[in-house]
């Protein structure tokens, strides 16, 4: 298994796709979270309005800023970050000689499974890393004093972030080892991620009680729960009040539990071919 790790490790290293991935991830997060506002708070028409501007980029809002994309448009990354990490091995016929050089499935999937889990955690604590940055230079731009969140709030904030993304990280994974590809599970994945779960909470919750109360259970809308329960604001794309954030975790984690399993008994029982 720790040979399989190892080698994922460096198949990631070396993919230029995942460099790719990172790198949207870290220019969305800082264009949304922090260039915007500051171009608001300078162009604000008043200096109450600046103000309120001004206040959502300082380093106290660290962790609903940095986590405040994940339900919606860095999932749909980590999504493709796992189904291309999976799918792709399938284009190339690359699963087929592995198998060949005598290591187990299953330890070939525990080995890229932990290496997804290491590649989404270095995404969310770049993301934190360089927030802190963004939003401090801001602070001292304008000389405000800087609040820090404690460790205890940053530890939880990240553990919370990287349970999001490996959701939906992890549905990429299962996609594309049901459909032993990787286009099909990207474009499913993405779709339900910005269009479907929106038309169930937005417009089929309104008119139907079944789906209003299915909505609870959705990956998308347990994940917006959790950042709200985080500090992160309900104008935020993809961020909702709809359960707790005690529920939001827990279906979170049965649903990072349930994908895994589905994912490993694909590898294990299906051809690769």
């Amino acid at each position: 298994m720790l040979a399989s790790f190892s080698a994922e490790m460096l198949k990631l290293y070396k993919r230029p796709t995942a460099w790719v991935l990172l790198l949207v991830s870290l220019v969305l997060s800082q264009v949304f979270n922090y260039l915007v506002p500051y171009a608001g708070y300078l162009s604000a028409d008043s200096e109450r309005a600046a103000e309120q501007i001004l206040a959502r980029t300082m380093p106290e809002n660290l962790i609903s800023n940095s986590i405040g994309g994940f339900p919606l448009f860095a999932g749909a990354l980590a999504l493709t970050l796992g189904a291309i990490s999976v799918g792709s091995e399938y284009g190339w016929g690359t699963l087929k000689t592995m198998l060949i050089q005598r290591p187990r499935r299953l330890s070939i999937y525990t080995g890229e499974l932990l290496a997804l889990a290491v590649a989404v955690l270095a995404i969310v604590l770049s993301i934190f890393a360089l927030g802190a940055l963004t939003s401090s230079a801001i602070a001292l731009s304008q000389s405000e004093v800087i609040y820090w969140p404690s460790l205890a709030e940053l530890a939880r904030g990240v553990a919370s972030g990287w349970l999001i993304l490996m959701t939906w990280c992890l549905l990429g994974v299962m996609l594309a080892f049901v459909f032993r590809g990787m286009a099909l599970p990207i474009g499913l994945g993405v779709v339900w991620i910005l269009g479907v779960e929106n038309l169930i909470v937005n417009v089929a919750a309104a008119l139907l009680d079944f789906a209003e109360t299915l909505q609870k259970v959705l990956p998308g809308v347990n994940a917006g729960s959790l950042v709200s329960a985080l500090g992160g604001g309900s104008d935020t794309p993809g961020v909702n009040t709809v359960v707790d954030g005690t529920q939001a975790t827990l279906v979170l984690i049965a649903y990072v539990v349930v994908f895994a399993l589905i994912a490993g008994f694909a590898l294990q029982r299906r051809d690769v071919t």
